[in-house]
């Protein structure tokens, strides 16, 4: 049989962050799996006639297909995919990402459950997306976007020093001027807080929103942006904090929250989303209301002044960490893939 596959999502190399599907491509390869991809165009237009042009174009070098789901125009761009794809009779699968799509369905609940019902499976990430989305798809398959564990050393945090993380690309559901508005809230009891802020501008007008709000709470001195840093680069820049914000309104099972769960740091997120579904408040993680400067704040300050409950958050942060490594769920993803494309060989 066969082990080709197509993937269908958002592989963009321009603005410094993988996606889930990016890692997902090299994992097959290793697995042994002849893996196209597309597509890496940013431009939405651009982007979505390469997507349907691959799928009909190298329609005889794959032999199943999987597709990333979000919400909004992504969604309309899967649902074009699956359609042609259906026409060209290729098994398909949808891998659901998007921490909105809860919301989404229940705006478009007809196109959510027209696309959910035609797939030959449905992936989703989290139980927060499995039981969401459970009218619309009951039999959908927990498979967790995978780490590779060993690239994340592990340093317990004992006595964590007010060196703040944060990682995501600017946009506006990610809420990074919150954590600006965290340091601010601290610099009074921690004249020495530091603040990474990592990853790419999306162009949405958030970059510029924070800098202003920087300059405004004069904590230029406080903040540092590396901006979009390559993922091999990863691990060493979030071990050089101890405390990890996620300050999201919107989320699904986010990598990077694993990421640092990997690497020892002590996580406060919001509690969003898929967020409570991935972590315990006060066993992994400390979890706060979204929008919430305050709540925030007192959680770095809790886990600062508290080594003890600071230890056992990061212990336990690595332990859940441990269960999304690419070697607990690569069968997982062996077995489906070749479970699809043998029922319809």
């Amino acid at each position: 049989m066969r082990r080709e596959i197509l993937l269908i999502g958002n592989f963009f190399v321009s603005t410094g962050g993988r996606q889930v599907c990016q890692d997902l491509a090299d994992h097959l390869r290793d697995l042994g799996w002849s893996v196209h991809t597309t597509s890496a165009h940013q431009p939405r237009g651009r982007r979505l006639l390469d997507m349907l042009w691959t799928v009909w174009r190298v329609r005889r070098r794959y032999a199943v297909a999987l597709i990333d789901v979000f919400s909004g125009p992504s969604f309309v761009w899967a649902a074009l995919c699956a359609r042609l794809l259906h026409w060209l009779g290729k098994p398909y699968l949808l891998a659901l990402r998007g921490g909105n799509l809860p919301q989404y369905a229940q705006r478009h609940p007809g196109r959510v459950r027209r696309l959910l019902g035609q797939a030959s499976a449905v992936t989703t990430p989290s139980r927060y997306l499995q039981q969401a989305l459970a009218p619309y798809r009951p039999d959908m398959i927990l498979l967790p976007n995978p780490i590779e564990l060993r690239h994340y050393p592990f340093i317990q945090r004992t006595a964590p020093r007010p060196r703040l993380v944060w990682l995501r690309a600017f946009m506006a559901h990610y809420n990074p001027c919150l954590a600006a508005d965290v340091v601010a809230a601290l610099r009074e009891d921690y004249p020495d807080i530091r603040l990474i802020m990592i990853g790419p501008d999306k162009r949405d007008g958030t970059w510029h929103a924070f800098h202003q709000q920087v300059q405004a709470l004069a904590l230029a001195n406080h903040v540092e942006q590396p901006g979009a840093i390559p993922k091999g680069a990863v691990p060493a820049w979030l071990q050089r904090g101890d405390i990890f914000l996620n300050t999201t309104n919107v989320d699904n099972t986010p990598v990077s929250v694993l990421e640092a769960l990997a690497c020892g740091l002590v996580v406060i997120s919001t509690d969003v989303g898929g967020m409570p579904y991935l972590l315990s408040h006060e066993h992994d993680a400390l979890l706060v209301p979204p929008q919430d400067p305050t709540r925030m704040a007192e959680a770095v300050r809790r886990v600062i002044e508290a080594p003890a409950l600071a230890a056992q958050l990061s212990w336990n942060g690595r332990r859940t960490a441990e269960a999304f490594d690419w070697q607990s769920v690569r069968a997982q993803w062996d077995h489906l893939l070749t479970e699809v494309q043998g029922k319809t060989a």
